[in-house]
């Protein structure tokens, strides 16, 4: 007995697989989208109390770390982060420029939300690479050449940057050309360069001009640096001449490829 033609179980299949999609999914009721909308509706409100009217996520702790000459009650006091306010609405932006703004001594500070209720100050002061004697007092500097504080006495091991600009007429020309903010700039570069043994034995960097920069020791010695230009190599002449001859008093790495020595 013959089976059913192609036609016939192409019938059977369309029987069997039920109505066309079509029909199963239709558009939903309007009773179901008003109880999805309810739904997203207590969400949001939901959430919305969680974030401002919930004790829970509200500011009850300012934490402050990184801090070495600031304390952390200087710091919170300048950030003026209110106990109690939601955490959601601390503008953490402007708590981070309120902190640079009136903290010199500051040079970048982190503003974190650690839920559910505490404000994170992470701090990097500025440390002092230089400093500057005015007044019977020193102003510090720092990596940039920015003059953040001032104290009553030098931080021990940092030298004493003496600007001595010189008055003549080709001084003159390079001033005009490399500010007093330059030139400082230039001998922090310098003063970051010196070799560590040297560094620790360093009163002063002294700066004439731009390309007169020299290092004068505790002992007296002292060392022509020139410019900031090819500071790696005159720090490694200036380890080798001191080795090769210990007894000199000043010693030359201007021209770092032709160092010189001279006095004993």
């Amino acid at each position: 007995m013959a089976g059913p033609t192609a036609a016939e179980r192409g019938d059977l299949q369309q029987e069997s697989s039920g109505p066309p999609r079509s029909r199963r999914f239709g558009r939903p009721r309007p009773r179901t989208i008003v109880i999805l909308s309810l739904a997203v509706l207590l969400l949001n409100a939901g959430a919305l109390w969680m974030l401002y009217g919930s004790q829970w996520t509200h500011v009850k702790r300012v934490s402050v770390s990184g801090t070495r000459v600031l304390t952390p009650q200087e710091v919170r006091a300048v950030a003026r982060v209110r106990l109690g306010s939601p955490l959601i609405s601390v503008d953490t932006d402007a708590v981070a420029a309120r902190l640079r703004g009136e903290l010199s001594r500051i040079e970048s500070v982190d503003v974190e939300r650690s839920w559910p209720d505490e404000i994170e100050l992470k701090v990097v002061e500025r440390t002092p690479v230089m400093v500057e004697e005015k007044g019977g007092k020193f102003v510090e500097v720092d990596r940039h050449g920015v003059r953040f504080a001032t104290v009553s006495q030098a931080p021990k091991g940092v030298p004493v940057l003496e600007l001595s600009l010189s008055r003549s007429s080709s001084a003159a020309a390079s001033l005009r050309r490399f500010d007093e903010k330059r030139l400082v700039r230039e001998a922090v570069t310098v003063a970051a360069r010196i070799p560590a043994a040297v560094a620790r034995e360093t009163r002063a960097v002294k700066v004439r001009t731009y390309d007169d920069i020299s290092l004068e020791l505790n002992d007296g010695r002292t060392v022509a640096w020139g410019s900031s230009e090819h500071s790696p190599l005159k720090a490694r002449a200036l380890t080798a001449l001191m080795k090769a001859a210990p007894e000199a008093r000043h010693f030359d790495v201007r021209v770092p490829t032709a160092p010189a020595s001279s006095g004993s």
